[in-house]
């Protein structure tokens, strides 16, 4: 795979997580809504298995929670998913969740990483999924923590 990795800015709404995670899906940044819609309709689905124990609150409380554009977050996300994400986290330099998708984290703000053929290469040609060998994704998996350490570098040089 030849190619670098990318960070691609998801806006500060609340909902960085899910339309990082969209984007990392389907290339879109601004489904946010519809994931969440998914996600409390999947809780709502089953309370024994998104129990107040999972969910750290009601089920019924945290589907209302989950579809208000204002509140950010979401403990079920990852397990509703069919595939398996990869957080990088800018001040933690580590493996956060899963793999397959990556997705950086600076301790505020989602945002999606890809592989881009070349710099200022157009958003359509991102690979954002990732296949699993031998529990990783390849080099593509190195190129990834250098752009952590990278932006580590930068956040830490600012005042």
């Amino acid at each position: 795979m030849e190619g670098i990795v990318v960070r691609r800015v998801i806006p500060s709404d609340n909902s960085c997580l899910f339309n990082a995670v969209r984007y990392a899906m389907d290339h879109e940044k601004k489904k946010a809504p519809e994931l969440r819609q998914v996600i409390a309709a999947t809780v709502a689905s089953d309370p024994t298995k998104y129990s107040e124990a999972f969910l750290s609150k009601p089920n019924e409380e945290y589907c209302a929670w989950i579809l208000d554009s204002k509140k950010w977050g979401g403990n079920s996300l990852c397990s509703h998913l069919s595939i398996r994400l990869t957080v990088q986290e800018i001040a933690l330099v580590e493996k956060k969740c899963f793999e397959r998708a990556l997705l950086i984290y600076d301790g505020l703000h989602y945002n999606a990483l890809a592989m881009s053929p070349f710099e200022g290469a157009p958003e359509e040609f991102d690979q954002t999924i990732f296949a699993v060998k031998d529990n990783s994704i390849g080099p593509v998996e190195g190129l990834a923590l250098n752009l952590v350490k990278e932006q580590q570098r930068y956040t830490k040089s600012m005042p």
